[in-house]
Formats: C-alpha cells, structure tokens, sequence
C-alpha cells in the first residue's frame, strides 16, 4: 500500500493537523459511514494521532489497533504508526515493541530502525528523569532525618 519511502518523518508527529484538513479527514470518514474503507480509518487515526489532545492521540491509536487486527494487507503500516501514535502518547513499551515487529518484517527499514532508537533514547531519559527524581526525594528525606536527628542530639 505504502512505500517505505512515504512514512512520515518523526517531525511530522508534532505536527498537529490544522482545523481545516483535520475536518476534511473527519467529513471523508463520515461520508463513508456505516462502513468506512480502511485507508479512510487510517487516514483518520494519523489525524487524531497528531493532534495536541491526549484523548484524540489514544483514540487514534485505538483504530490502528483495529486495523492491525482486521485489515492484513496493511499490518506493515500500520505497525509503524502505532509505534509512532504509541510513542506520542507516552506508551513507551507498546511503540517498542510494534516497531521491533516491523523490523522483524523489515530488518534494513531505516525509518524504523530511526524510530526505535527515538523510543530507546526516551525510554532512557524517562528512565533517568525518575531516577534524578527519586535521588532527589531520598537526599531531602534525608536531609530532613538528619535534621531531626542533631535537633533532639541538643
């Protein structure tokens, strides 16, 4: 369905739709109803994924996950967009784990290659923000234990 060559920059990800094209995919989706063609649900999905609302991005995901299940012709595409729409939405281990299934598919695809170290690079400054954060919360307990303690050494 879709070259490699035409998935989305990461960038693009942070690009939220404007109202206007956002409508446009909206007005398709409803045109089509009750029985929307898949490239329709998945033109639409991207278009939730990419908006700034957290409800929209995992609504948009939710549909990827739909057409994954239904829609066998497109798993590959829809791989990388979940990884993507997963990412976004801070859901660090599914957006792994859907782009290593892609590499499984397509081990020299360089935009899933691209994209899962983006995921393991923010895996691992999440993963030291909480440890930063934690260090700092143990030094003030115990900063204020100390405290305590020389307090009731007088």
């Amino acid at each position: 369905m879709f070259e490699k060559a035409v998935y989305p920059a990461l960038e693009e990800l942070q690009q939220p739709l404007s109202q206007e094209q956002f409508r446009i995919l909206k007005d398709q989706l409803n045109s089509e109803e009750p029985t929307p063609s898949a490239q329709t649900k998945f033109n639409y999905a991207w278009g939730l994924i990419k908006s700034n609302h957290h409800k929209q991005q995992e609504y948009g995901v939710q549909i990827l996950t739909e057409l994954y299940k239904s829609e066998k012709s497109m798993r590959r595409e829809v791989l990388y967009y979940l990884s993507l729409g997963s990412l976004k939405i801070g859901d660090y281990t599914n957006a792994k784990r859907y782009v290593e299934a892609l590499l499984e598919i397509e081990p020299e695809n360089q935009q899933a290659r691209g994209l899962l170290k983006t995921i393991d690079d923010k895996i691992t400054t999440e993963g030291l923000i909480g440890i930063g954060i934690a260090g700092g919360a143990l030094a003030v307990g115990l900063g204020l234990i100390g405290a305590l303690v020389r307090k009731n050494r007088k």
